[in-house]
């Protein structure tokens, strides 16, 4: 994956719970994690003493944040009511030109801001509630 525009990376819900998936913010800024916790199962009989982690065991987990405007009322609305009604529907996130995450995430912060010669701006925070899917992109010939 060579340079990308950080603006090309996009938050998409499924307004529905049907499939129809909607970019429901401008952002400015934007961060996703992946994280496992791994378990560790090293002995006295470990070689040379070096842990040992049991192979896809743990807990996985993605966060995502990311900062900017919401790009409209119907957006903004559905993630606040999603937030506030406790939900999980699914996300995608796009990657250019390495993929797209779908999954289930639960909108766990969000909040509000602004200034006095400013537009209103927004933080979100997505923890993920479930499996989440990866298909990458194909290669361009």
């Amino acid at each position: 994956m060579g340079a990308q525009n950080g603006r090309d990376l996009l938050i998409k819900l499924d307004l529905t719970g049907a499939g129809q998936f909607e970019t429901i913010a401008g952002l400015r800024a934007t961060r996703l994690s992946f994280n496992t916790s791994p378990v560790d199962v090293t002995s006295l009989e470990s070689a040379g003493g070096w842990r040992e982690l049991l192979a896809g065991g743990g807990v996985r987990s993605a966060s995502l944040s990311g900062s900017g405007v919401f790009k409209d009322a119907t957006t903004d609305e559905r993630a606040r009511q999603v937030f506030f009604d406790g939900e999980t529907p699914d996300f995608q996130i796009i990657i250019p030109d390495f993929g797209v995450i779908e999954g289930p995430f639960q909108i766990s912060a969000i909040e509000y801001a602004g200034s006095h010669d400013g537009e209103a701006t927004f933080e979100l925070s997505l923890a993920s509630a479930g499996a989440l899917s990866f298909a990458a992109d194909a290669p361009v010939a």
